[in-house]
């Protein structure tokens, strides 16, 4: 539709230069994931593909932690293409709770809608592309790769995983591993297995070669 085409050159252009693991790209894949998935449940596609669409448009990771820049500016650009307010204050809900991170504090909103948007984000957090984009961003902080001496730390509040700087090794441990059992769609979830699968045997061949074995 019109709307969703005004929608996707908003993105691009606001996300011109971002850092690449949160860029037009990964939206680009989230937005197909999300529409893959919506096939097989009852929710409405259009929120789908405008929360999709809009999910990063200001992550506050790169905005000193600032959770409220997201779903504002989101909010912003839905009343500028004059969408009625139900639905923008729903967009603006399934972007504020759809995180990981979000997942660690109180979530006070649940839709059908935000289940099958948050399956598709977290699918671009797992499997090869996973793995890319949690390198990508460890080297965007300048993390170690890995180091024995730093345990994964399981069962962080929401505050402590905000301030984590610890090697990429560990986010596997500290989140990617877990999201396949939080995924809230059969097509999510089967998806997200064979992924799932695929870092454990990356994990495997790193070990192996950190460690000099064959």
């Amino acid at each position: 539709s019109e709307l969703i085409s005004q929608t996707v050159q908003f993105v691009k252009q606001t996300l011109q230069g971002a850092e690449s693991g949160h860029d037009w790209w990964h939206i680009q894949r989230v937005w197909n994931n999300a529409i893959l998935i919506s096939k097989t449940e009852q929710a409405d596609t259009f929120i789908i593909e405008l929360a999709a669409l809009l999910h990063d448009i200001a992550d506050s990771k790169f905005h000193d932690g600032d959770e409220e820049i997201g779903p504002q500016k989101a909010g912003e650009f839905l009343k500028s293409i004059g969408l009625e307010e139900s639905i923008i204050i729903h967009i603006q809900q399934i972007i504020r709770n759809m995180s990981f991170k979000a997942s660690l504090g109180q979530v006070n909103f649940h839709s059908k809608e935000m289940e099958v948007v948050q399956d598709a984000d977290r699918l671009d957090a797992i499997g090869a592309i996973g793995i890319a984009r949690a390198f990508t961003y460890g080297g965007f902080k300048n993390r170690e790769l890995y180091n024995p001496d730093i345990p994964p730390a399981l069962n962080m509040s929401k505050e402590e995983y905000k301030r984590s700087d610890a090697p990429t090794i560990n986010h596997f441990y500290e989140k990617l591993l877990l999201l396949k059992d939080k995924m809230n769609t059969e097509t999510g979830l089967r998806i997200a297995e064979e992924r799932h699968q695929f870092m454990l045997t990356y994990l495997e061949q790193f070990y192996n070669e950190w460690n000099g074995e064959q």
